[in-house]
């Protein structure tokens, strides 16, 4: 799929672990990893928007289209 996930590189500029995260955002961690991993097939506005509040980023710093994959 040419949608990348980035979201280790944004957890990484603030500093946040997987589990940290999940608490902040109110995921289950098992959901938050899928996603990190690239495995899902899809995400919730709301979701994402939860993300990039707690990040304090933009959407596109967590997904990238990578027309070559």
């Amino acid at each position: 799929m040419p949608i990348k996930v980035t979201l280790d590189a944004a957890m990484a500029r603030k500093g946040m672990s997987l589990t940290q995260l999940s608490e902040a955002v109110d995921i289950t961690l098992a959901n938050l990893s899928i996603l990190k991993t690239g495995k899902a097939k899809a995400i919730r506005f709301s979701t994402l928007e939860a993300i990039c509040t707690v990040l304090e980023c933009q959407p596109g710093e967590i997904l990238v289209f990578d027309q070559d994959a």
